[in-house]
């Protein structure tokens, strides 16, 4: 199990997820500029399947259609909730604890609204977290947004805490100190996932 994280955009990050073996790949949230995404696609010869998005905002989905266009066997995956804000022929829904394989790995999703309705994460091999624009590096995503909730977005967090610290968190901005890091770090010093409460979550600036 290879990811691969692609600064994109507006500090956004893409991720290609890919067994190095067979050469089965996903690209999770394209956004605005695919270009640096299909190249290494290209340059490593890999076999893409899936193209996944977080939620439907478009700094994470416009290059859908691009590389859809450029691979047109891929099949596009997100949760029904976000797929009714999407211009996109969704080829498979997935829901809280659904499962997919992608050659030898597997990806678990979790359901995790707040930033949207449909927001979804996305665990792979049990080893690593991508946690679109639910949980940043040092705090999470806005729920202040049209479709957004706070009591949501708390409760999400407070699944993700429950996850194993093992886990290495990738976010879908680069918005903390360093792009990545291990979930047992982020318990201790983000300021999301230390408040106990959604009264402490709701005063967090």
């Amino acid at each position: 199990m290879t990811i691969k994280q692609i600064k994109v955009g507006y500090n956004n990050f893409t991720y290609i997820i890919y067994d190095q073996v067979n050469k089965k790949a996903t690209i999770v949230d394209p956004g605005f500029d695919s270009s640096k995404t299909l190249s290494f696609i290209l340059s490593n010869n890999l076999d893409l399947e899936y193209i996944i998005l977080t939620h439907y905002h478009s700094d994470h989905t416009s290059s859908s259609k691009k590389i859809i266009n450029e691979y047109p066997n891929s099949k596009v995956i997100t949760s029904k909730l976000d797929s009714s804000k999407l211009c996109l022929k969704i080829e498979k829904f997935v829901d809280d604890k659904s499962k997919l394989s992608l050659g030898n790995i597997t990806l678990d999703f979790l359901l995790t609204p707040g930033h949207t309705p449909g927001s979804i994460c996305i665990i792979v091999d049990n080893k690593a977290i991508l946690t679109g624009d639910t949980l940043f590096i040092g705090d999470c995503g806005r729920a202040d947004l049209p479709g957004g909730s706070v009591s949501d977005l708390f409760n999400s967090i407070q699944r993700i805490k429950k996850l194993p610290d093992s886990l290495i968190v990738y976010p879908g901005h680069d918005y903390g100190s360093i792009p990545f890091d291990s979930l047992k770090n982020q318990k201790k010093t983000n300021k999301t996932l230390i408040a106990k409460t959604l009264n402490d979550f709701s005063k967090i600036p």
